[in-house]
């Protein structure tokens, strides 16, 4: 059963909204991607920031203040009408929250617990509630009332990637009538400076499957859906045009290294074809693949073969990491929006994200059937897959489609 994605609200370093975005991201616009200092010591990165002002917390919700709550509060006010018919037709007890992220409040946590060690004592508005994993989901829930299910899921970079296919069980299962999924991550010097420790941040915009790629340019981001089981035939929904469904998933988890992806990409093959199988597709049938492409030297090499092995015939791909960052825990949802807007009357031209590098293909992969600017099907796309691959070989891939 597809679980129809109704309404899309998001914010990333392309901008904030729909049609901002698509624009940007179709445009291949990395204008978002700029160098800040301040992150790791002694060294200024590319990060993909969200530069717009964002909302304050609605009132008595200053426990749950944190910049990953108001990136999510952001997206949600897009979609906000639509979020209230929702609840208003299937009651607040029917309406689940599931949401991915790996950084949750930490960076305020982090700036009170540096606040202790200076000064001997927690800021007066230290909660610990913030950094809890749980966190965007129970703010989400209670700003709006919601008695459904609410949780978090962090698995790295399969996150959010892995909320939407959760989001859909609990369709499925028929314990909700719709769910409030995606997934939001913020930008904090503990996830800079580990990253930075693994010597995976390149300092430059990051540049996948080249032969000079030097690793991850990381980015902040909030992505959200409601889900149900049909399409609704107003507001959103019609704007976007055909009805847009997650159509299937495949995950798999390889566990072949804590940070490093099996060389050959058997998890992330197994999951793509997991993906096929539960949207009843085959492989040629594919128009367009958003490929994790983190520009880290072991995962390019590993998706390279893992995409051969599972489209010998080729297919259309790219990676949009250059243009909105790795979002971490947000990158599943973020990179199944920008999916959700290829498909959408949002893509103007019915254009194909581009890949945004220098064009020098690594000689020792295989070569890729990667989307050059402004570059189409021809047609309007109408099945596409996104790859999520994380730490720990935790591998999912997600196919969206425009249904009739």
């Amino acid at each position: 059963m597809p679980g129809y994605l109704n309404a899309l609200g998001l914010i990333c370093a392309l901008g904030q909204g729909k049609q901002a975005v698509a624009d940007a991201l179709f445009a291949g616009d990395s204008s978002g991607m700029r160098a800040q200092d301040g992150w790791v010591s002694d060294r200024s990165l590319t990060v993909g920031a969200v530069s717009s002002a964002l909302p304050p917390m609605p009132d008595g919700m200053q426990a749950s203040l944190s910049r990953n709550n108001q990136l999510l509060l952001a997206a949600a006010l897009q979609i906000e009408p639509q979020i209230r018919a929702a609840i208003a037709e299937h009651g607040a007890a029917r309406v689940g929250v599931v949401l991915g992220t790996s950084t949750s409040g930490i960076h305020e946590a982090s700036q009170g617990i540096a606040q202790f060690v200076h000064d001997g004592a927690l800021p007066a508005d230290y909660c610990y509630a913030q950094q809890e994993i749980a966190a965007p989901a129970i703010f989400l829930a209670e700003w709006l009332g919601l008695s459904g299910p609410a949780y978090c899921l962090s698995t790295a970079c399969t996150s959010s990637a892995r909320a939407l296919l959760s989001a859909q069980r609990l369709l499925q299962q028929g314990i909700c009538d719709a769910v409030l999924c995606g997934g939001v991550d913020s930008l904090c010097r503990l996830t800079l400076n580990g990253f930075s420790a693994l010597e995976a941040v390149a300092g430059e915009r990051c540049n996948p499957f080249s032969v000079n790629r030097r690793g991850i340019n990381i980015g902040e981001a909030a992505a959200l859906f409601v889900m149900s089981r049909a399409p609704q035939s107003h507001g959103e929904a019609a704007a976007a045009g055909a009805p847009i469904a997650l159509l299937g998933g495949g995950a798999s988890s390889d566990a072949y290294h804590i940070s490093a992806p099996e060389p050959q990409g058997l998890g992330a093959q197994q999951a793509m074809r997991k993906a096929l199988a539960a949207a009843g597709l085959a492989a040629e049938e594919i128009d367009y693949l958003n490929l994790h492409g983190t520009a880290t030297q072991h995962n390019d090499a590993m998706e390279s073969l893992a995409v051969q092995a599972v489209f010998p015939q080729g297919v259309p791909c790219s990676s949009t990491k250059p243009l909105s960052g790795h979002t971490l825990g947000a990158a599943g949802a973020l990179e199944a929006a920008f999916c959700w807007l290829t498909l959408s009357t949002y893509n103007r031209d019915q254009r194909l994200p581009p890949q945004l590098w220098d064009g020098q293909a690594d000689p020792q992969l295989p070569r890729l059937q990667l989307v050059e600017m402004q570059a189409t099907l021809g047609r309007r796309p109408q099945r596409l897959m996104s790859n999520s691959f994380a730490f720990g070989g935790s591998n999912l891939s997600l196919i969206l489609g425009a249904l009739p």
